[in-house]
């Protein structure tokens, strides 16, 4: 996701960095870089101009901070700008109106329908919510079916009802009771016409929702940016939803929407699977366009996949030396709950991204997983000696050399000796600081 815009500002990164102090040239030559990337991106022209403005005033007028290096200084005022421009607050959709009613708009081929079911998922989830579907785009009976199958594939219910109009729909599905979220999956067009701005101002009259929310498809760019505006002028949305942000996005559309429709981003698509939907952050947003990774998403994810329980526990077990090949495996199992290796490798910082070979780490991993499951249960929990005759059977058993084992022992014996240094090296730490 945005390799292009990320490679360029790593690259300006790279260039200021070991400078004292930034000339006035230096920083019409960094803007100018900056510029660039985010024309390059997609960003439409107005925007950059009035960005790039507020960055170089912030850059002339900033002192030198001591420790800092004067790059790093540069792409954080670029940081703190993109975080403005998004919008700092991360914006959250109050559901305590019963039942809280959301009407979905966007051109056909936007995402409506996989979006609907994935917020449906999300509501349910996180804020514990019974959520109905409805389904409203009655000349695509393919696209009525679509929310069926993806509402019983998350446990969704779903309203449909034959009619030509989608009103009637919206009427007898607001006569169904038991459920805290209501959202309305509505009509696309290939382009905006007349025909599909009446549909959903009638649409939105009778649904009266508490939000409408543009879905749009990121790979667009400015086209999704100036119909999320024409859609905001004519029948008034209250933030978008941008999806398809897996794919080869440019930035654009992230950069641009809030600030051409005056309305806050709610939430972004980032896969094609019905968990792949996430609260839009700036901060999150702004990380990933400069290169920086996505910790914000990451410790999201660690939240709620990782038990903080069991992961005490393993804490105290390294602490005191006293960790097994069964604790590596309950380790796995958690890093695993969070996403395969390569998607939370797209989290990671670009530059320490730079530094794991993202292939062999995900080979290590699956190796030492299936050597350790290749051990009996009292090898794992180091019961007993891992004498050569073991080591052969444990690499006959999982397909691995016996110095594939052997390098297993030696890593874990090197980490086990480790911790016991733990205690020790954090009583000096304690007495240097006294």
């Amino acid at each position: 996701m945005f390799e292009s815009i990320s490679q360029k500002f790593l690259a300006l990164k790279e260039k200021l960095r070991g400078r004292t102090v930034l000339s006035e040239e230096e920083i019409s030559s960094a803007a100018r870089e900056v510029r660039l990337a985010l024309l390059d991106a997609d960003v439409s022209y107005p925007i950059v101009s009035g960005f790039i403005k507020r960055v170089k005033e912030k850059a002339a007028g900033s002192k030198r901070i001591k420790g800092v290096d004067t790059g790093d200084q540069f792409i954080h005022i670029v940081h703190e700008e993109l975080v403005s421009l998004m919008g700092s607050e991360e914006p959250v959709l109050n559901l305590s109106h019963t039942p809280t009613r959301i009407l979905l708009a966007g051109l056909q081929g936007s995402g409506k329908t996989t979006t609907a079911a994935k917020m449906a998922r999300y509501f349910a989830l996180h804020d514990k919510k019974r959520v109905l579907l409805v389904a409203l785009d009655l000349k695509r009976p393919a696209a009525i079916e679509q929310l069926r199958i993806l509402g019983k594939s998350t446990g969704t219910d779903v309203f449909s009802r034959a009619a030509t109009d989608p009103c009637i729909v919206v009427q007898y599905a607001l006569r169904e009771t038991g459920y805290d979220v209501i959202i309305f999956d509505s009509a696309g067009r290939l382009a905006v016409d007349g025909e599909l701005m009446q549909e959903l101002a009638e649409v939105k009259k009778i649904c009266d929702p508490q939000y409408t929310l543009f879905v749009a498809n990121s790979h667009l760019g400015q086209d999704a940016v100036n119909t999320a505006r024409t859609f905001a002028e004519e029948i008034g949305i209250d933030g978008s939803i941008l999806t398809m942000l897996d794919g080869a996005s440019r930035a654009g559309a992230a950069l641009s929407i809030r600030e051409a429709s005056g309305k806050p981003l709610y939430f972004e698509g980032v896969g094609e699977h019905l968990e792949d939907l996430q609260p839009f952050n700036a901060k999150s947003m702004a990380d990933r366009i400069l290169g920086m990774g996505d910790v914000v998403n990451l410790v999201r994810k660690a939240k709620i996949h990782i038990d903080e329980k069991q992961q005490e526990e393993l804490k105290k077990k390294f602490l005191k030396a006293a960790f097994t090949y069964d604790d590596y495996l309950k380790q796995m199992a958690m890093m695993r709950r969070m996403g395969s290796f390569k998607s939370l490798f797209k989290m990671l910082p670009g530059e320490m991204r730079n530094m794991i070979d993202e292939g062999g780490a995900e080979s290590n991993f699956k190796s030492m997983e299936a050597m350790i499951l290749s051990m009996t249960l009292k090898e794992r929990s180091g019961l007993v000696e891992l004498e050569p005759s073991r080591r052969r059977r444990i690499a006959l058993g999982s397909g691995k050399n016996i110095e594939d084992v052997n390098r297993l022992v030696k890593d874990f014996k090197k980490l086990k000796q480790f911790s016991k240094q733990m205690p020790k090296m954090k009583k000096h730490f304690n007495s240097t600081l006294m």
